[in-house]
């Protein structure tokens, strides 16, 4: 069982885990509000997070999403607080309100291309035979940025795109130097070819490193990232966009560079960097 981890006084996070898919959920504490980012990816999920801060005597004023894939809004009907999003997000929950999650409806979906198998059979593990979803729409929407104030503490969200979900929103607090990102610098996974294209990853990376921030929390990493950690982080996305452009998709060509360039041969991270970015050259 995932357990609660807090950053500075403010700051309390739940792990993610990846059997399931569940994806990093926080709280961030004001003097007089807390804001929740992201709701989990089951009811199970939300009422893991919710019942470890009530053992604290937290609770939550608002809930933020970071964008619409399913693990990140399945637990939402267990927050009962207002939810924020980002008017593209609140769109695309009104489309799944429609859609039945029973296997023969998310095989179908697979079928057809518009569901990923790994996100179906992560929903069969997660759920298991109790799929009755309720997705309530946002209360609150926003275009390009709003701020939250929470008491001496400041939530910026902005909407940031990418190619992971153009949708995709971040949370900036000032006061802490703390980032959380989402899932924004992942790979675009709803294409036959999982993939990265050069110019949204560079221009979401230009937009990122305007924020003064100390720790990064990206959803599906196991604990946050250090300044000199998401550094490195962010080096690999531009080095190996700028190979794949010099070199034009050639896998071998990247590959040899970058291998000469470290002086080592590339770990799995960087093998599979470099292919997203190849698969979205071609």
């Amino acid at each position: 069982m995932q357990k609660l981890k807090q950053i500075f006084n403010r700051i309390l996070y739940l792990p993610p885990y990846q059997k399931t898919d569940r994806p990093i959920l926080a709280a961030i504490i004001g003097n007089d509000k807390t804001l929740i980012i992201d709701a989990g990816n089951s009811s199970s999920h939300a009422k893991l997070f919710l019942n470890q801060l009530e053992e604290r005597n937290i609770k939550g004023d608002w809930l933020v999403l970071t964008h619409w894939h399913w693990d990140h809004i399945f637990g939402m009907s267990e927050m009962q607080v207002p939810i924020i999003s980002h008017y593209k997000t609140r769109n695309k929950i009104k489309e799944l309100q429609d859609l039945s999650w029973e296997d023969k409806y998310l095989d179908q979906r697979v079928k057809e291309g518009t569901e990923i198998p790994f996100c179906a059979d992560a929903i069969k593990e997660e759920l298991g035979d109790k799929r009755d979803i309720f997705l309530p729409d946002p209360d609150l929407t926003f275009e390009t940025q709003m701020e939250v104030n929470l008491g001496e503490l400041t939530c910026v969200i902005i909407h940031v795109g990418g190619d992971h979900s153009h949708d995709t929103s971040i949370i900036y607090i000032p006061e802490e130097k703390a980032l959380f990102l989402g899932d924004c610098l992942y790979a675009n996974l709803y294409a036959k070819k999982w993939n990265y294209t050069i110019e949204n990853t560079l221009r979401l990376i230009d937009r990122i490193e305007k924020y003064d921030a100390d720790i990064f929390f990206l959803s599906h990493h196991q604990d946050p990232l250090t300044k000199k950690e998401f550094s490195s982080f962010l080096h690999l996305l531009k080095n190996t966009a700028f190979l794949t452009k010099k070199y034009e998709g050639d896998q071998e060509a990247i590959v040899r560079e970058m291998s000469k360039s470290l002086q080592r041969r590339l770990n799995e991270v960087e093998i599979e960097t470099i292919s997203y970015f190849v698969n979205g050259f071609s």
